[in-house]
């Protein structure tokens, strides 16, 4: 019997390669010969950073590349994003129907199923044409997904595009209520994408994701880096709307099953790792180190670098604050002297580090987040509460689920205050509030990591997805 082959494609961003790349290799551990497709541009990026060993693969697991249509670059920093989406939209299809022409005549298995990110339509076109099952893989929240699909319904109800730039910052934004969500409580608009906060009814981040939430329906299944247990409700929605909607996460739990120990050396960090955080953490006592880290797109500006540092500093707290080289807007993020003396001793500043490794240290106690999901549900399955700074897209609808659904979070709101900062950082590590949410985040961390566990939801899921769509003849 033919051995099945799936081709496996994320969105060319970190957050994205992360949960594909974990789903690749669990396929792999169910009998499956994979290829990983990355963008040209990333490719190259983890040659640079991680050398070639990061891309050799095994002889039934190989990395391979498409170009993103965008110029040559050589830069060690996310492309723009808006940019990207149109690129790809307009130029993806014909050198991926041309890869898997070629993968099918290279002495491989033959492609039997195609994995998509759910931001890389062109591939249901492909799968159409080929005849091959296509499962669109979100890398978002139930809610965060569910949100960017109802966004037509702002738009038929006039409530975007907004009518003029105050009501970003008037108060319109929080007091307009969506109540007609099947599956969503408590939303306000300010709870949807961050996309919805413009006047451009052309705007391009809206348009490509309404062309990739409606083609969602033409897959063979849809799958999402959640759990029943925690988004049921939305699950349970989307399961009108859409044929097949499995969710099968968090996947950084069920990649931990896999015994392959090759398998699990293949990473995906598009950043050098420095690990020299973690022997310090060592040292630390258990819950009382705050993480911070913004993931991999957030940008801020130099006076938000500085409000945040003075904020951290000012707690007293001790904490490992990851500070990207690119996440100062147009320039180095260079911290004062006067700061770094102030913090030394009962802090750590790191470039990039191993995020899994750090939220899994028993000496962590908090977590200062962008609530991208990746970052959520990593947080959210160690038991962890935290302080929500949304950036941007679905990062807002997740951080409402953190505050108020799941009450494991709280958030900064409005601009960045050094004093606000502070306050809340010393009210999650050391506060009755803090306290609280803890003791919540513990327990959604069981119900998380039992749906993870043989026998729970993600992992009967996972099991449906291989043996009932993926191999059904």
């Amino acid at each position: 019997m033919q051995r099945p082959h799936a081709v496996v494609i994320p969105y060319p961003a970190q957050g994205h390669l992360n949960p594909l790349l974990k789903l690749a290799k669990l396929l792999h551990s169910r009998g499956f010969f994979v290829t990983f497709v990355n963008s040209e541009f990333n490719h190259n990026r983890l040659l640079r950073t991680r050398g070639p060993a990061s891309v050799a693969g095994l002889p039934d697991f190989q990395f391979t590349s498409i170009p993103d249509g965008l110029p040559p670059s050589d830069k060690d920093a996310t492309q723009d994003i808006a940019e990207l989406c149109e690129s790809l939209l307009k130029n993806g299809l014909p050198p991926f129907l041309d890869l898997v022409d070629t993968l099918n005549n290279a002495g491989c298995p033959r492609v039997t199923c195609i994995v998509s990110d759910g931001h890389m339509s062109f591939t249901l076109d492909a799968a159409d044409r080929l005849g091959l099952p296509a499962i669109y893989f979100f890398t978002t929240s139930a809610c965060g997904f569910w949100a960017h699909s109802h966004v037509r319904g702002l738009i038929e109800r006039g409530i975007f595009p907004l009518k003029d730039e105050c009501q970003i910052s008037n108060g319109y934004l929080e007091a307009t209520e969506i109540d007609w969500v099947p599956g969503f409580r408590n939303m306000r608009l300010r709870d949807f994408t961050s996309f919805v906060r413009t006047t451009d009814p052309d705007n391009v981040m809206i348009n490509y994701n309404l062309i990739q939430t409606k083609n969602a329906a033409r897959a063979t299944a849809v799958i999402l880096n959640t759990c029943e247990e925690l988004e049921k409700e939305v699950l349970d929605a989307q399961r009108q709307r859409f044929e097949k909607v499995l969710s099968i996460g968090p996947l950084h739990l069920l990649e931990r099953a896999i015994e392959d120990p090759q398998l699990q050396a293949i990473g995906s960090s598009l950043w050098k790792e420095d690990d020299a955080c973690l022997p310090w953490l060592d040292q630390r006592a258990p819950r009382s180190v705050l993480y911070v880290n913004f993931g991999s797109i957030t940008v801020v500006s130099t006076a938000q670098l500085l409000e945040f540092a003075w904020g951290l500093a000012g707690s007293g707290s001790h904490f490992l604050w990851v500070i990207r080289p690119d996440l100062v807007i147009g320039e180095s993020a260079v911290l004062p002297r006067d700061f770094l003396q102030e913090v030394a001793g009962r802090a750590v500043m790191v470039g990039w580090c191993a995020q899994e490794r750090a939220l899994a240290h028993p000496a962590l106690g908090g977590f200062l987040t962008h609530c991208g999901w990746n970052s959520t549900i990593e947080g959210l399955a160690e038991g962890l509460p935290m302080i929500c700074w949304p950036f941007f897209a679905e990062q807002q609808t997740n951080c409402r689920y953190l505050c108020r659904n799941w009450e494991v979070g709280v958030e900064i709101e409005g601009a960045v205050r050094r004093e606000r900062v502070a306050e809340l950082v010393r009210e999650l590590m050391e506060g009755e509030k803090g306290n609280e949410m803890r003791l919540r985040a513990e327990e959604w961390r069981d119900k998380i990591r039992a749906a993870a566990q043989p026998g729970g939801s993600s992992c009967l899921n996972l099991d449906l997805l291989v043996n009932e769509i993926l191999l059904k003849k």
